[in-house]
């Protein structure tokens, strides 16, 4: 079995930072890849970066590219996900997923994606 567990939403205003820290165990310390999705409100869950190990690449949705930087600590099994430059779309629930399985799907995909922490929120104000 494996957990992922999110930790540093908030509220912050526009064009502030925030880093969430997403920490893994048991079987998502090996993980193929590893992601951020979030979901607003009354919207589907959508896809906000991911990075694979092999090849070892990283994948940003357009809407979050060059504000957002996702990164990982292999030391600590802990992957960030470095948010600058924050708008009121930022806001929502963000989730941290992991891929344990070796898949050939799309890193974009949430259904590629076999674990998943309980979210946290983050919330820019105007």
């Amino acid at each position: 079995q494996g957990k992922l567990v999110e930790s540093g939403g908030g509220l912050v205003q526009s064009g502030g930072s925030l880093r969430l820290t997403c920490a893994a165990s048991g079987r998502t310390s090996s993980s193929y890849a590893m992601g951020w999705f979030r979901q607003a409100p009354g919207k589907e869950r959508e896809f906000v970066a991911a990075f694979s190990w092999s090849p070892s690449t990283t994948y940003y949705a357009d809407s979050v590219k060059g504000r957002f930087i996702i990164s990982r600590d292999n030391a600590k099994n802990t992957v960030y996900l470095q948010m600058n430059s924050l708008k009121p779309e930022d806001t929502a629930v963000y989730y941290c997923a992991a891929r344990t399985t070796y898949s050939s799907g799309s890193y974009y995909r949430a259904a590629n994606y076999n674990y998943w922490g309980q979210g946290t929120q983050v919330t820019v104000s105007s």
